[in-house]
């Protein structure tokens, strides 16, 4: 027997840069993003557009084709493709079929980009289109919610949902740029400039206690949409994001660990329940906090601690409780129990559980086993603590 080993390394690198109001003519950031790789070369750029971001922004088309027609360095084809926003965008593979579709008819190339400007179920979905397509067309994402500004969009990975599961389709494929406008925050309803403040919670607490003091202090004004405390808490959450990917070993997730997923395995299976009632980030509001109480109930961190993770959302305005997390609880081989969340969890990383807890406020601790007697209690107490908000005595 005989065997060849091959062997090779191939660095990545991309800018997430942030500024404000992208496509004016004074703004030079996203031209130099697209600039031609030579002389020869003009690049050509297919805009992906979140229906509801279009929606609030209707005279953007024509900015861009003012910015490109300045710029004189790429040429941008003419049409834009529009999917809606939401999980629906993630859901159903036409749109998936929607973007290649666009991407064939216009000739795009390896030399070309696809640039998404959208929440973070479109641009997971427009660079899911983008990676398979030529193996993979240049992309260019533009988050326009605060959770794909400070998490869904600065990473590496895309997917789609499909057989009832989260992110079952998808690819691992660093972006060329991200490019964090502050603009498009503005037009957020008070939901979705909410829902991303739990992503900003969760790497605090498993990364950075001083980021946590800060999210406190500044819980007020977050909840008043304080567009500088929303700044800080973006740049920040971000930073620590792509620390994570650089320097964990692991960026295309291999093993069974997955930190950044904190909270997430109540998350991912709260969103199936509730057909997508519940957002992204306020279902991550409800798993962190869940896995905080059972982090307590554990004797890994104080009450005190668990009620400071528990008052900072509150202060943010997030409900944290859902009649959902008590379907078929006793009953967790169910796919309509919360607890088949964990086997749902565990198979879509592979090998064991492997789920993140608490083990003081600023650092996580990962636990390959689950108590679901203490599960049930962490989620009887959840109730509780919501009780007592809505109907303070």
């Amino acid at each position: 027997m005989s065997k060849i080993r091959q062997e090779f390394t191939v660095p990545f690198k991309y800018y997430v840069e942030f500024t404000e109001r992208l496509f004016m003519p004074e703004n030079p950031v996203f031209k130099q993003t697209v600039s031609p790789t030579s002389d020869s070369i003009t690049p050509k750029v297919l805009f992906v557009f979140d229906g509801g971001m279009a929606d609030h922004h209707p005279g953007l088309m024509e900015q861009i084709r003012s910015y490109s027609s300045a710029a004189g360095s790429f040429e941008i084809v003419e049409t834009p493709v529009v999917i809606p926003g939401g999980e629906q965008a993630k859901n159903r593979p036409e749109y998936v079929q929607k973007i290649l579709d666009a991407i064939e008819a216009a000739d795009l190339d390896r030399h070309s980009y696809v640039t998404v400007i959208g929440g973070g179920a479109v641009t997971d979905t427009a660079g899911y289109a983008a990676a398979i397509a030529h193996r993979g067309i240049r992309l260019i994402r533009v988050p326009s919610t605060v959770l794909a500004q400070n998490d869904a969009a600065v990473g590496v990975k895309n997917g789609v949902n499909a057989y009832g599961k989260k992110n079952f389709l998808g690819t691992f494929a660093p972006p060329h740029a991200v490019l964090n406008d502050a603009t498009f925050l503005t037009t957020l309803n008070d939901r979705q400039w909410r829902s991303g403040i739990s992503e900003a919670v969760k790497v605090a607490l498993i990364k950075d206690k001083d980021f946590f003091e800060e999210l406190c202090k500044n819980a007020a004004a977050l909840n008043m949409r304080d567009m500088e405390a929303m700044k800080s808490l973006v740049y920040r959450c971000a930073e620590l994001h792509l620390e994570h990917i650089s320097t964990s070993g692991d960026p295309f997730e291999r093993g069974s660990s997955r930190p950044l997923d904190f909270g997430h395995w109540v998350a991912h299976k709260l969103e199936q329940l509730t057909d997508y009632r519940v957002l992204h980030g306020e279902a991550v509001a409800i798993g962190i906090t869940l896995d905080v109480i059972y982090s307590n109930l554990l004797g890994y961190i104080t009450v005190e601690d668990r009620d400071r993770v528990i008052q900072l959302f509150q202060d943010c305005g997030f409900t944290l409780y859902e009649p959902e997390l008590e379907s078929a609880l006793d009953q967790p081989e169910k796919k309509e129990s919360i607890l088949h969340g964990l086997q749902e969890f565990r198979e879509h990383l592979g090998g064991e559980l492997t789920i993140m807890l608490l083990d003081r406020i600023g650092k996580g601790i990962e636990v390959h086993e689950v108590n679901l007697k203490l599960y049930r209690e962490a989620i009887k107490q959840l109730r509780n603590i919501e009780k007592e908000v809505v109907n303070p005595e």
